[in-house]
């Protein structure tokens, strides 16, 4: 049999990243070998953060390639991001791949890639690569872009922008939930330009890989989508993609955990601390800032808040006079926090979220209520699943100035805590997606199956 050599890519923003890493380092645990490809600037960050990847080393290499922009420029940048990628990436990717393969032992056999990176598959075309595409995201934001021809047919959406046309809610089959075509990924991304980029190089090319692409594997399970997973059975359930139980660190971070807030939880009562993290691109102004370190302070429980450094490095924030004085040790403020070991503690009550998907694995995964507050993309939808299909949390309103007010806050945390229901929906939906992960159920069945098509000797 010829060696089995996977070149997996994710789109360059940690919520791809991650659980990526997590299904390569699945892949080399069943003795696999894995060349990791990131862009160059991403690449620095996981090194600068000295990522360490459990299981056989030997079977995963991380390289990188350009996405195009200069060193100095804003990432933040989604637009003009995702323009260079479309155009330098694919070129880079062939000439990486060509290099890999120069030693026949080495060959790639497969690439998996990021379904937000569609034009992998001009690549994987031209050089006769088997693809299989990865969804970092839910199932049922994918569902979307499989979806869009009839979401054009039915003039829900403009065929050339994507630019919603109805002020409804539509439902892309009747298991599952109502969706606000206003907060389709790309409608939201800051700015009608942006918006039409995305569109064209993330969804339509998403779209087209979709279609050929041998598998679909996702980090989700039946048991939180069946609706998006019976609609579209090309999309296998593989999820929650976690660290092994072989070591609790999850890898891809871009910034160096603080591991003393796992000291600080063992200090604190159980269930009692609201923990408080808004992902790796959520960005606050200085007045919602403050409102909220105020509430924090307002609510009288332990907190644990993770403000993450700005582009600088710096903190781009300064908190209220006399503020850190005030909070002694009631509050632990830290730059970037090991979140799983977090989620697992039994100190902690509740999770303040941007409800970024990999943030909802995993407090789901721990029967962890939510304080939604989502910020962009997939996380509003990512909201409706969590307060209105499985009720495990309830959500933060803005007021008519698009400010989340003190008051707001602290009222949903109390409504939060003192709701026995939320929570036990939360323990409910824990044991039922712990379930999917287990030895002969859905998602290992799914996960196994994916492997062995990895490994047929006809594939490659």
């Amino acid at each position: 049999m010829k060696n089995i050599h996977i070149l997996a890519i994710p789109y360059p923003a940690q919520g791809h990243v991650m659980p990526l890493m997590e299904a390569a380092r699945c892949f080399t645990n069943s003795g696999l070998k894995v060349t990791f490809v990131n862009s160059e600037f991403i690449h620095k960050r996981l090194m600068n953060a000295c990522i360490e990847i459990d299981g056989p080393s030997d079977l995963m290499q991380t390289v990188s390639i350009p996405d195009g922009m200069e060193p100095c420029e804003d990432r933040n940048d989604h637009g003009k991001l995702a323009k260079t990628m479309f155009e330098l990436m694919p070129i880079k990717l062939e000439e990486l791949i060509n290099d890999i393969n120069k030693n026949e032992d080495e060959k790639i056999t497969c690439i998996v890639a990021d379904c937000y990176m569609g034009w992998v598959l001009r690549v994987a075309q031209k050089m006769g690569i088997r693809l299989a595409l990865f969804c970092p995201s839910a199932a049922a934001v994918f569902a979307v872009t499989m979806s869009l021809q009839k979401l054009m047919d039915d003039e829900v959406i403009n065929c050339r922008s994507g630019e919603p046309l109805k002020d409804q809610k539509v439902q892309l089959s009747t298991s599952m939930p109502l969706m606000d075509p206003a907060n389709f990924v790309w409608a939201c991304m800051g700015d009608p330009v942006t918006n039409q980029i995305f569109f064209d190089t993330l969804f339509l090319k998403g779209k087209e890989a979709a279609e050929v692409a041998d598998h679909i594997i996702c980090n989700s399970s039946m048991e939180l989508e069946p609706g998006a997973f019976t609609l579209f059975p090309k999309m296998l359930p593989i999820g929650p993609l976690l660290a092994t139980s072989r070591s609790t660190r999850q890898v891809g971070h871009f910034w160096n955990e603080d591991s003393t807030c796992l000291t600080w939880l063992d200090q604190q009562p159980g269930c009692s601390v609201i923990y408080v993290a808004f992902g790796s691109i959520t960005i606050f102004d200085q007045r919602q800032f403050e409102e909220m370190a105020l509430a924090l302070e307002d609510t009288k429980k332990p907190y644990l808040w993770v403000v993450r450094p700005g582009p600088s490095g710096k903190m781009d924030y300064v908190y209220p006079s006399g503020y850190m004085d005030r909070i002694g040790n009631h509050g632990k403020i830290v730059s970037w926090a090991p979140q799983q070991e977090v989620l697992k503690h039994p100190s902690v009550a509740c999770f303040m979220s941007h409800c970024g998907w990999n943030s909802t694995m995993e407090a789901v995964s721990n029967g962890v209520p939510f304080l939604c507050w989502p910020y962009f993309a997939d996380q509003f939808f990512n909201r409706t699943y969590i307060c209105d299909i499985w009720k495990t949390g309830v959500a933060l309103n803005e007021d008519e100035t698009g400010l989340v007010t003190r008051g707001e806050i602290k009222s949903k945390v109390e409504q939060l805590i003192s709701n026995n229901t939320i929570k036990q929906n939360a323990l409910n939906l824990q044991e039922k997606v712990m379930d999917c992960v287990q030895a002969g159920n859905s998602s290992n069945k799914n996960l196994n199956k994916f492997i062995d098509w990895l490994l047929k000797e006809d594939h490659v």
